[in-house]
């Protein structure tokens, strides 16, 4: 059952004593080799140093989602499934109300942010155009049915305000997660490998928290909508052509790794 709905002010109630910005450091130009090459290392690095991964990967999106929609302070930003709440701590400091919800409460860590709610994704404890900007980072190759996830960050958005989803497709050579390249081969012979190479039981179960989500069928599912315009569909990460790399059935399943769409919700 999901977490009965506190007011949007008061869950991000120590937001304004966070509002005001800290130093950042210069924002990594997008596409750019040195921003993807920043990224890639801090990945590589991810299970030595997660906080700097993770807080790398949020200041990155913030970036763009403010490259889309102009600064997000002041505003209310709803992070979906934002495990520790890097993303959320990143909007605070720049000003606005952020609002993190996590299904899991093994992800939120030991100290997640204040105000951080337990509640599915399917069932968020907010009133209809609650969210000036609403975020999924990473998220929806883990839901079983990714429609009505997109469905319900919809709801939440204020007519004109902004969805920021990205997910990395099945076909992608991360699509796999820890046992990734592997999975072409299979996904079972390729979670067998991770066990049997590392001694560790695989996070990942495919058919129960990872999912063979596609990018051609994803597009075509969100530009038939009438509730939202794509603004951008575009590699997350890729340092060139960023947008172009999508609009090639077949070769994007495998080159843009990380689908990225910007979606504007409908008056």
């Amino acid at each position: 059952m999901p977490t009965p709905a506190p007011s949007v002010r008061a869950v991000a109630g120590t937001a304004p004593g966070l509002a005001r910005p800290t130093d950042r450091r210069t924002t990594l130009r997008d596409p750019s080799f040195r921003r993807s090459w920043a990224l890639f290392r801090a990945f590589m690095r991810e299970q030595q140093d997660p906080r700097a991964c993770y807080t790398l990967l949020a200041r990155d999106a913030v970036d763009q989602i403010e490259a889309y929609d102009g600064p997000v302070g002041g505003r209310t930003v709803v992070d979906i499934g934002g495990g520790g709440g890097y993303l959320t701590e990143e909007v605070r400091r720049r000003g606005a109300y952020g609002l993190l919800f996590e299904p899991d409460p093994r992800e939120l860590g030991p100290a997640p942010p204040e105000g951080a709610v337990v509640a599915d994704g399917y069932l968020l404890p907010l009133a209809d155009g609650s969210a000036d900007v609403c975020v999924s980072s990473n998220v929806l190759e883990h839901v079983d049915d990714p429609q009505t996830f997109i469905s319900e960050m919809v709801r939440v958005t204020r007519p004109g305000g902004l969805i920021y989803l990205s997910f990395t497709n099945w076909l992608s050579p991360w699509g796999g997660h820890e046992w990734a390249p592997w999975h072409y081969l299979g996904a079972a012979r390729a979670r067998a490998r991770y066990e049997r190479r590392t001694g560790r039981r695989a996070k990942h179960t495919l058919g129960e928290n990872l999912f063979a989500v596609h990018i051609g069928p994803t597009l075509r599912q969100v530009r038939a909508r009438t509730d939202v315009t794509v603004v951008s569909a575009r590699s997350r990460y890729w340092p060139f052509l960023a947008g172009a790399v999508t609009r090639v059935p077949g070769l994007r399943e495998f080159a843009t790794w990380n689908l990225l769409l910007i979606l504007r919700r409908c008056p």
